[in-house]
């Protein structure tokens, strides 16, 4: 990797390469503003709303995400939606006094967001720990979910599955350059373009006062390990609460991702009989950074399904 000059950072400039990446026709810069909910007295949610229109879309990231990946689905489906930064991610205040992140709690405080700038969407669709969100969302507010699509996640996710995604949220927490970080996330990620990478890092750090670079999930936590791995969560717990929403629920999975196997469909099929489940080939677990225009078809075609 050629050594860069530190970025200019500007979130709304970059959508063009997320369209030239994947042949979108961007004819002019779509329409996209930051958003911010106090879900508590001095705490705010952030999010991304994406058109002038009331939302139709949620769409919840997975840990050490932010709502910018899910930019290039979002240009391929033009339509108006929202895409939120979880609590403790992107924009997103830390839970105050919490030393992790628990999927229940921060579903309160996305039904906060989505009941003030998305109330009537038509589908949540959750990555990960956006997925294990969306699930204890439509559990404890099912008024606001409509349809659930989860994105290469079950509750049978484990720390021998996600290994290699705790490896990496493990690493430093401070780089002394912008290349540096990219360079640890292109390790990570290789069958990822440099390019597509580039674009994410930038949504995903800030550089601090003395110049070094830390990711912005780091920002605002107390002092101790914050559980951003996901064997913190208690996943399993939720197999019943997934068999119990009452609406149709999608599963999308990655072929080349080890976070959903075999057995993790059967427990998905015997508990949702009446559901399906989707296989995106050539993708991994972040299906919309692998697939991203097979990801949008998936989501239109099962929000307009009924």
């Amino acid at each position: 990797m050629t050594e860069q000059p530190t970025p200019h950072y500007d979130e709304f400039s970059l959508f063009h390469e997320n369209a030239g990446e994947v042949g979108i026709p961007l004819h002019a810069p779509p329409v996209v503003q930051r958003a911010f909910v106090e879900v508590a007295a001095g705490r705010k949610v952030s999010a991304l709303v994406w058109g002038q229109s009331s939302p139709e879309l949620v769409f919840l990231h997975g840990g050490g995400q932010n709502a910018h990946t899910w930019d290039t689905v979002a240009l391929a489906l033009d339509r108006p939606l929202l895409a939120i930064d979880l609590p403790g991610h992107g924009h997103s205040d830390w839970p105050e006094d919490s030393p992790w992140l628990n999927p229940g709690d921060m579903a309160d405080d996305v039904a906060e967001i989505i009941g003030q700038l998305a109330p009537e969407a038509g589908v949540i669709v959750g990555m990960s720990l956006g997925g294990a969100t969306a699930i204890a969302l439509a559990e404890r507010h099912p008024g606001l979910v409509r349809k659930l699509l989860l994105v290469d996640i079950t509750p049978g996710v484990n720390s021998d599955k996600t290994s290699d995604i705790a490896a990496f949220l493990s690493g430093p927490e401070t780089f002394t350059s912008f290349d540096e970080i990219l360079e640890r996330t292109i390790q990570f990620n290789p069958t990822r373009s440099e390019s597509s990478l580039r674009r994410g890092v930038l949504h995903n750090t800030v550089q601090r006062a003395d110049g070094t670079w830390t990711w912005r999930h780091q920002l605002g936590r107390p002092p101790v390990d914050t559980g951003l791995h996901v064997e913190r969560v208690d996943f399993v717990s939720q197999w019943d609460a997934l068999a119990a929403i009452a609406v149709p629920v999608l599963l999308v999975r990655g072929s080349r991702s080890p976070v959903v196997d075999d057995e993790d469909v059967a427990e998905f099929c015997r508990r949702r009989p009446d559901d399906s489940v989707v296989v995106v080939e050539d993708a991994g677990h972040s299906i919309q950074g692998d697939q991203p225009l097979e990801l949008a078809r998936i989501i239109e075609e099962f929000s307009t399904e009924g």
